[in-house]
């Protein structure tokens, strides 16, 4: 079976809601099913709208280590005030962007989005997001009576490429990661490190096709992937390691001797 990507229009919402409810209503508005074996990939900031995760910057009094960062890196105080209280480390950056980390997840100015948001309002990474895709996968089950997995994705900029790519913030019902080590490559040389981000790359090809500007777009299909689903709990520490672990960090701090 070919893998195929169904993009599914939706309309914009305003204010919190449940998700649950709008997929249903948008799979009815396209004429579209899921299907036993699916993967649903929604974008993270149609999560985030959906829990009221916005923010309106006039409202944020910026602390003096808010200023001191806005100043570092060439940022609006608010701005500053709310990577600070989003990020658990800040590693650096440079004009208009801040690298942090987060629940051990990489983005600049800790995923906070100004795009599809009103003048004067951020969006913010969404709240529990493993919890909310697990509720959703099982709503899905308990309505539909089929397996599905769930990720919410979002975009990245990945290091010394231009242009966003997919990537998973959360899943729930599908293997993450597939464990290649062991096997052998086309010379027949074993494997010793490889695996493969299923996630990641099945984001990365639904992020393609729901567009990142005015497609309105939250929700997309992702049909005949050969993705392993799974009933058992995903734990975060299986999707991404500690930035102290990541060879771009690792690296970058230990420039070589001049």
């Amino acid at each position: 079976m070919q893998l195929t990507v169904l993009p599914l229009l939706a309309k914009r919402m305003e204010g919190e809601f449940d998700v649950f409810e709008e997929l249903l209503i948008t799979l009815e508005k396209n004429n579209t099913k899921l299907q036993n074996g699916d993967v649903l990939v929604i974008s993270t900031k149609y999560v985030s709208n959906s829990q009221g995760r916005i923010i309106e910057l006039e409202k944020i009094r910026a602390s003096n280590e808010g200023v001191k960062i806005s100043k570092k890196y060439q940022l609006k105080p608010e701005i500053a005030e709310v990577i600070i209280r989003e990020s658990d480390k800040i590693f650096g950056g440079i004009g208009g962007f801040v690298i942090t980390s987060a629940d051990n997840i990489m983005a600049p100015n800790a995923g906070i989005d100004k795009s599809n948001a009103k003048k004067g309002l951020v969006i913010l990474y969404p709240t529990n997001p493993y919890l909310v895709a697990e509720q959703i996968r099982r709503k899905i089950f308990l309505k539909m009576l089929i397996h599905v997995g769930v990720i919410l994705a979002d975009s990245r900029l990945m290091p010394a490429r231009i242009g966003t790519s997919g990537v998973a913030i959360a899943c729930a019902g599908i293997e993450p990661v597939l464990d290649m080590r062991s096997k052998k490559d086309l010379d027949g040389n074993p494997l010793k490190v490889t695996f493969q981000a299923v996630v990641d790359n099945l984001t990365t090809i639904a992020n393609h096709k729901m567009g990142e500007g005015a497609e309105s777009k939250p929700f997309a299909i992702v049909r005949d992937s050969g993705a392993k689903l799974t009933d058992r709990k995903i734990n975060p520490s299986e999707m991404a390691i500690s930035p102290d672990q990541c060879v771009y960090v690792r690296g970058l701090s230990n420039p070589p001797n001049n």
